[in-house]
């Protein structure tokens, strides 16, 4: 919740924070964004039946401290397929597959975070899958200032469109399945 380090290993803080500082962080920050977050999705299940939560991120595809070599474009996350049905890693492990000049992963070094794995439960009709996405992707360098490139997000916004998409076509057959 409070990492010590950044990606390349330099220390964040000049002191580490305190467990009462961690604790105060959790209760003003994590805290109400999950309870917001799980209210929506309670919200969107009562309503539609179904609700998937496509949880996003970004990262840079060179982590020399964190992993070896460069991250896929794509790094698909359900847990080994435990947070949402088989057919929502199937339809974004498809479109991201079938992306030109793109590379993906399905549950390889991001295999779905707290979030995914807290909110993914298929078998209440809560689904729950994680796109890590690299940089690489949509700026033009992956270090500061980290400039937006219109380009590369232009071509990537319509397999992003496209699995969003899919996920709505797909959601309302997916109740009551797990």
């Amino acid at each position: 919740l409070v990492p010590l380090t950044d990606f390349d290993g330099q220390d964040i803080w000049d002191s580490a924070p305190t467990h009462d500082a961690v604790e105060a962080r959790r209760e003003q920050f994590h805290a109400p964004y999950h309870a917001a977050l799980q209210a929506e999705l309670n919200r969107v299940r009562n309503l539609h039946g179904v609700a998937i939560l496509y949880d996003c991120h970004s990262i840079r595809s060179d982590i020399p401290y964190l992993f070896e070599g460069t991250l896929p474009d794509f790094n698909i996350g359900t847990n080994v397929g435990t947070t949402c049905a088989p057919e929502i890693e199937l339809a974004v492990q498809t479109i991201c597959n079938a992306a030109s000049g793109y590379t993906s992963i399905t549950n390889g070094r991001f295999k779905g975070g707290w979030t995914t794995r807290h909110y993914g439960q298929p078998d209440k009709d809560m689904h729950a899958i994680q796109m890590e996405l690299a940089q690489s992707t949509y700026l033009t360098a992956e270090t500061s200032p980290w400039a937006f490139d219109d380009n590369k997000a232009a071509a990537l916004r319509p397999h992003l469109t496209s699995i969003l998409t899919q996920l709505a076509v797909l959601a309302p057959s997916l109740k009551g399945t797990s």
